[in-house]
């Protein structure tokens, strides 16, 4: 196997994008704004059409959101098509966006539906096939940040590995990643790579903080490697919640004149790790306020009170 890549620091830029969005260093030439926009919803909308996609877009780059989230699966493989549709439209929207997408799930559906059962593929030859539909279905002739969608039991780490260097290396992809990937599958993922792992997509926030104390996030903040945090509004359970955490979140929100969301989504911010939450909504009043969090500045007393009510218990 190859030597374990030295991973590079991640660097947080001074450049302020719009108001008090910064630009996240996450490889070598690639920046990422610090909330991304997840359009794993995007298929379900009523109105699918390039105006409406692109009003989202816009809704988001006039707050200086410029990540877009995608994977191959979302919409039933109909997602990547849906954006690039807007994109082909007005190709100047390319050039304001860094755009993630992911490959390795497959469900019987869409171009799979002969598939017996729901299963993950990462062998090298899925992986280039999924780049070339995904890059063919979004009109683009790169990807920014490519994901391997889920951890493989299967995963032929050599395989999957080449697969990934080589995308690099042909420019196909500027940078990979995984999601869903606890350390030991990232380590050996990284191991068979010459290619640094830029990221790991997992799932965190205040409905499920088991990543802040089983070493999900000690690892990468360790490795220097910035994490993007899927469903960090709990799939909305957090704005319906009750009890101790809702009141702790109302409390807050209130204090800082802003929604429950907000409060949400900077509790993650604020952690000392590099976390980049990924944010999707099909509305676009909503979309226009997702910035908000970044005027909330919690303090450490603050981030704990939200800490224990997420525990049901205050710390030892």
């Amino acid at each position: 196997m190859a030597a374990y890549p030295k991973q590079r620091p991640i660097l947080r830029s001074e450049q302020v994008c719009v108001d008090n969005m910064k630009r996240i260093q996450i490889s070598e030439g690639l920046y990422v704004s610090q909330l991304v926009y997840g359009m794993w919803r995007i298929g379900d909308d009523t109105d699918t059409s390039p105006q409406h996609v692109e009003a989202k877009i816009q809704a988001c780059l006039k707050q200086g959101i410029t990540t877009f989230d995608q994977a191959d699966i979302y919409g039933g493989y109909t997602a990547e098509a849906i954006l690039g549709a807007a994109l082909k439209a007005n190709p100047s929207l390319r050039d304001r966006m860094e755009i993630v997408t992911k490959c390795g799930i497959v469900a019987p559906v869409g171009r799979y539906s002969d598939s017996l059962v729901k299963h993950y593929n990462t062998s090298r030859e899925h992986i280039e096939s999924s780049v070339n539909n995904s890059l063919t279905d979004m009109s683009i002739d790169h990807i920014d940040l490519l994901l391997i969608h889920r951890p493989d039991p299967m995963m032929d780490a050599e395989d999957t590995g080449k697969a990934l260097d080589g995308l690099v290396q042909s420019g196909k992809v500027r940078a990979v990643g995984v999601s869903n990937f606890r350390p030991w599958d990232w380590q050996l993922l990284q191991s068979a790579m010459t290619t640094p792992l830029v990221t790991n997509q997992i799932e965190i926030s205040l409905a499920r903080i088991e990543p802040f104390s089983n070493g999900d996030l000690a690892f990468h903040q360790q490795h220097g490697t910035a994490m993007m945090a899927w469903s960090p509004l709990g799939g909305g359970a957090l704005m319906s919640a009750e009890g101790e955490l809702a009141s702790a979140l109302d409390r807050l929100a209130a204090a800082f004149g802003v929604d429950r969301a907000a409060v949400a989504v900077a509790f993650l911010l604020k952690h000392p790790a590099t976390v980049l939450p990924v944010l999707g909504t099909n509305n676009i009043e909503r979309i226009a306020g997702i910035s908000k969090a970044l005027d909330v500045n919690l303090n450490r007393e603050q981030w704990y009170e939200l800490y224990e009510a997420a525990l049901g218990n205050e710390v030892a």
